[in-house]
């Protein structure tokens, strides 16, 4: 007599389908098990080799505040790791490392940015302005000096940034009023909580104008 239901799996369809799993898998292993050891080593070091060549340094020309630099950088390098690590520009701080902070904001080509955040590869040629470069040697810039007279700053970690971001605020005509202020300073973080002193010290500069 037919079977009814010619369409439906034995009920041993699974475990087979499990018995051919675990033999594909054994005799992988027992292949590689049987395999010589220099012909292993060889297969390693050729891996190892590809994945060098993928993070293989490249050649990078930047201005970094006023000085000319000419590097090699893993393609993975942020800017920031570049700024703290290979130049040891540490006045850039890292804090969350995801954009989200401000505290490593720099300009390049004075647009104001999140160095964490942008690859050093990516500003091959431009000129990049850190925090170190803003004061013109012993006389600091005239929104340190504001931070300073407001007391806009605390702690102190956020501030390299946060001064960083209040420059472009103004060159970009975002300082109009305390709520533009605030509205353009809201990608910097403050967690000693220094906000009116700091939209104080912007006003201050912008009011006062003084060249940024």
């Amino acid at each position: 007599m037919a079977d009814e239901n010619p369409g439906t799996p034995p009920e041993n369809a699974g475990h087979d389908g499990n018995r051919r799993d675990f033999l594909k898998k054994s005799t992988l292993l027992t292949a590689v098990a049987l395999t010589p050891g220099p012909v292993l080593q060889a297969a390693a070091a050729e891996w190892d080799e590809k994945v060098a060549a993928a993070f293989e340094k490249v050649p990078l020309k930047l201005e970094v505040n006023g000085v000319k630099h000419k590097l090699s950088v893993e393609p993975r390098t942020t800017l920031l790791d570049l700024l703290r690590e290979q130049l040891h520009l540490t006045g850039t701080k890292k804090g969350c490392d995801y954009g989200q902070c401000g505290a490593c904001t720099v300009h390049v080509d004075g647009e104001r940015v999140n160095s964490c955040l942008r690859l050093a590869v990516m500003e091959d040629g431009k000129k990049i302005t850190t925090i170190e470069g803003l004061a013109d040697g012993d006389k600091l810039h005239p929104m340190q000096e504001a931070f300073v007279k407001h007391d806009g700053f605390q702690c102190g970690y956020c501030t390299p940034g946060q001064i960083m971001s209040a420059v472009a605020c103004i060159r970009e005509g975002h300082a109009g009023s305390e709520g533009e202020i605030k509205e353009y300073m809201s990608g910097n973080i403050c967690r000693c909580g220094a906000y009116s002193n700091i939209v104080a010290a912007i006003q201050d500069v912008k009011n006062g104008g003084q060249k940024v």
